[in-house]
């Protein structure tokens, strides 16, 4: 963990862990993949249940975190591999691994609490940093680029798009307005801008500009594009009966989840009638979680910032043509 107690990063809350380990069934041997590793948290829970003679690959776009992660389980280093990828490009690192095939993966698609309290990454409205908000801070584009750059118009699309934002052409004429008097820079100035245009409601206990940050957040880092075919790529790799646990933490990241393990499990997801149905017939998941499932009230207690996590999973199953 990355000690940085005035920001209140002294202690690390891997997000579900209980839940996380019961439906990977971690068994000493196994060879698991942690897609999205973080600062560890989950990783040490499987490496401790799968023992010297299992693998935990990991991977993470954020090369200070993965950093981080290597200091963190550096007593794991004859079972981890760790790469600085983008959780998506899973089939690249897989395909260059002389591994079998898997018995669990693994993908927490929140953005950490690293991230989220390091004003410098410009994650958070509440903190006074640079307006970046990068996952790969080898990536060129940033949110001020966005800000600054996009048209009226698409930044207004962008925002209720990605943030549910029902006052996203107020708050879009506003940053327009902000940025004709010079360029935004700072997380605070955004925040600022939002707070003016929407006013926030005294009970909703809800910051005017969470939408707007989220919706920027998800653009500047694709966090929907490809995320589909992670969910698909992912099984193909799991040996029958490995399985694949998923976080999400926005409505729209979970619908994605959602019905990419539907159409692995053979089921419709295109609503038309019967006879007009396209989906494919191919079975090759059993999903385990009907519902999303969500933090006990423990956990929420311990770790507020787990409320919005959403989790579902799936046993990969031999192929079949399935029966319709």
């Amino acid at each position: 963990m990355i000690d940085r107690p005035e920001l209140g990063l002294t202690q690390h809350h891997p997000v579900m862990l209980d839940e996380v380990l019961e439906l990977l069934r971690c068994e000493p041997g196994g060879i698991y993949v942690d897609a999205t590793i973080g600062l560890g948290g989950h990783a040490r829970a499987i490496l401790e249940k799968i023992g010297p003679a299992g693998t935990l690959i990991g991977l993470d776009r954020d090369r200070e975190s993965l950093e981080q992660a290597r200091q963190t389980l550096g007593s794991f280093s004859s079972t981890i591999r760790l790469y600085h990828e983008n959780f998506k490009n899973i089939p690249l690192v897989l395909n260059n691994l002389s591994v079998p095939p898997l018995d669990g993966i693994l993908a927490d698609l929140g953005v950490s609490s690293y991230q989220l309290l390091t004003p410098e990454r410009g994650f958070s409205f509440r903190a006074e940093g640079m307006l970046d908000m990068r996952m790969d801070r080898s990536q060129r584009q940033t949110a001020a680029d966005l800000v600054n750059e996009l048209p009226e118009e698409e930044l207004a699309g962008l925002i209720y798009r990605y943030g549910d934002e029902r006052f996203s052409r107020r708050i879009a004429a506003a940053i327009v307005r902000a940025r004709e008097k010079g360029r935004i820079t700072r997380s605070s100035q955004l925040a600022e801008i939002v707070s003016r245009a929407v006013k926030a409601r005294p009970d909703s206990g809800i910051h005017p500009a969470t939408r707007t940050f989220q919706a920027l957040r998800i653009a500047v880092n694709q966090e929907l594009e490809g995320l589909a075919n992670f969910v698909t790529e992912a099984v193909s790799f799991l040996r029958p009966g490995g399985r694949i646990v998923l976080i999400s933490f926005h409505s729209l990241e979970d619908r994605i989840v959602k019905q990419t393990l539907r159409m692995l499990a053979g089921q419709c997801i295109c609503g038309r009638p019967g006879d007009l149905c396209t989906c494919p017939r191919r079975i090759l998941a059993t999903i385990l979680t009907n519902r999303p499932m969500r933090p006990s009230r423990a956990e929420l207690e311990a770790n507020p910032r787990a409320r919005s996590a959403r989790l579902r999973a799936a046993e990969r199953v031999e192929a079949s043509t399935g029966s319709f």
